[in-house]
């Protein structure tokens, strides 16, 4: 069992994980050993989630869940399988963790007196500086 949150937790059984060929740097075992592994996590299927988890995951991670409610995660980083799974599995844990974070709703500010008045003293000083360049008008006498 996957221990997401204190209250929810996912059966290892309902993880697929596929292994195939790694890209980058790695020499003669990047050619011949399959050391990339995808974890993938039938979200719409999943008896360990409630209907209301699986929208707030649906909906934080939109790019990342497929059409057909499976969410991936690829993990290539290290040069052996076994540690590439647990490394997608870490992963997958912090999505799911992030994913189910429940949001501190935005409070709107206003700006500071004070700061609205250093904004606008400085847009005067800059405006007087631009004006100092320019050339003097013409006198008419």
């Amino acid at each position: 069992m996957l221990q997401i949150t204190d209250t929810i937790s996912i059966h290892e059984d309902e993880l697929v994980f596929t292994a195939s060929r790694s890209g980058g740097p790695g020499g003669q075992n990047v050619n011949k050993v399959s050391t990339r592994v995808t974890l993938e996590f039938d979200l719409e299927h999943s008896p360990g989630l409630g209907e209301p988890q699986k929208a707030l995951i649906r909906a934080r991670l939109a790019t990342r869940v497929s059409k057909a409610g499976v969410l991936r995660v690829v993990a290539q980083v290290h040069r052996s399988q076994s540690a590439n799974r647990e490394e997608a599995i870490l992963r997958f844990i912090r999505l799911l963790q992030e994913a189910l974070k429940p949001r501190i709703p935005r409070r709107p500010t206003s700006m500071p007196a004070a700061t609205k008045r250093v904004r606008l003293e400085e847009k005067l000083r800059r405006g007087r500086l631009k004006q100092d360049r320019a050339k003097p008008a013409p006198q008419d006498d």
